[in-house]
């Protein structure tokens, strides 16, 4: 499994992953999980992917494939898309394309295929936009509402993400959320490990404006996550009933 998540600010976009995949404890590997498509200074498209490798991989192929291609139309390649929303619903249909083919020749097997996917993005002159595609290929964006979106194992990283991140929060208070949330989903679930890949997207940039690696031992991170189990343990200290 993995866990993924993407914050939709009014300063920007923040987005991180964890590389870890697992076929049993016993065949544990590490694969990237965020893309980057990129022309500097025109338009931006992070895509962060869950579930199964040999889905989201494939699609992955196929997007690039398809930009790459010398007929490639804004129909087809998310380079060429006119907005955000054609974006999401290529790389919609790929997904569900892809997902469709593989889990025909699995059938026999009795597995699934399922995978999702964060695509967060800004075009020149465009809005900066946030979506989760499903497996089926629909979408759900991100609002002022609900500013931040996750895919896998979302479950343990969510609470902080809902008390601390609203559209307003920093870039910098919103890397430090993402980390903690992450550190959260580290602690609790095996089927997520290190190294992490953090991104950030300042608003109107249209590029990646940070892109670090995070590796085990990485004595920020050791730092911040003992910073924040000794404030949870001071915080729970304190509550009296």
């Amino acid at each position: 499994m993995t866990y993924c998540v993407g914050l939709l600010l009014n300063e920007g976009m923040v987005l991180l992953s964890d590389t870890r995949t697992n076929a049993g404890l016993d065949n544990i590997a590490t694969y990237r999980k965020m893309f980057v498509f990129e022309n500097s200074g025109e338009r931006v498209i992070t895509v962060l992917t869950a579930g199964s490798l040999s889905v989201t991989q494939t699609t992955v192929a196929r997007l690039r494939e398809a930009i790459d291609d010398l007929d490639a139309t804004p129909a087809t390649s998310i380079l060429l898309a006119p907005t955000m929303l054609k974006v999401a619903e290529i790389i919609g249909a790929t997904l569900a394309s892809v997902r469709q083919d593989i889990e025909g020749k699995m059938n026999a097997s009795k597995i699934t295929a399922a995978a999702s996917m964060i695509v967060a993005g800004q075009r020149v002159g465009g809005a900066m936009r946030m979506f989760l595609i499903y497996p089926e290929g629909n979408f759900i964006e991100a609002t002022e509402d609900t500013p931040f979106l996750q895919i896998g194992e979302h479950k343990y990283g969510k609470p902080i993400l809902d008390r601390v991140v609203r559209p307003d929060t920093s870039l910098a208070d919103a890397q430090k959320a993402v980390l903690l949330s992450m550190d959260s989903t580290l602690r609790s679930n095996l089927s997520v490990g290190m190294p992490l890949d953090l991104a950030v997207i300042e608003r109107d940039a249209c590029r990646v404006t940070m892109r670090r690696r995070i590796e085990a031992g990485d004595p920020d991170f050791a730092a911040m996550s003992e910073a924040w189990s000794a404030a949870l343990r001071d915080g729970f200290s304190r509550i009296r009933i």
